[in-house]
């Protein structure tokens, strides 16, 4: 069995300290994405300013922000050349594959026609963003 990661700490480069703190998912109802994502992992919401949020997990570390966006497109999986194409996607492990995804799908989740691994999931969130769930 797979552990997760470690979490996320500061590092420093070139004189100064970094570490990454969000990564941010456009979307059209930043509240409603983010809603999505807090039942989805059980984290907590931190910012909920309508069209901006930001979740944490409990323990710290990176989290996902949300931003509204009333042009956005949601990506097409797998790529096509004459759609929106995904710029990014996030990678969850779980210690319970099937558990994941049944929790996933009863929160939103939709799961992806396409399935390239045997312990991947891609998973759609409300906003069309693929995310997966693995367990090796």
């Amino acid at each position: 069995m797979t552990t997760p990661l470690p979490e996320a700490v500061t590092t420093r480069s070139a004189g100064f300290d970094v570490m990454l703190a969000n990564t941010v998912l456009e979307c059209r109802d930043a509240g409603a994405l983010a809603d999505f994502y807090r039942r989805l992992l059980g984290w907590r919401l931190l910012v909920d300013e309508g069209d901006w949020a930001i979740l944490r997990p409990p323990g710290g570390g990176s989290g996902i922000s949300f931003s509204s966006d009333p042009s956005y497109e949601p990506p097409v999986w797998p790529a096509t050349a004459d759609h929106q194409q995904m710029q990014l996607h996030l990678d969850f492990w779980v210690d319970d594959l099937g558990a994941g995804v049944a929790h996933a799908l009863a929160t939103g989740a939709r799961l992806a026609d396409f399935q390239p691994q045997e312990h991947v999931r891609v998973l759609l969130d409300p906003a069309g963003h693929p995310f997966c769930f693995f367990d090796d």
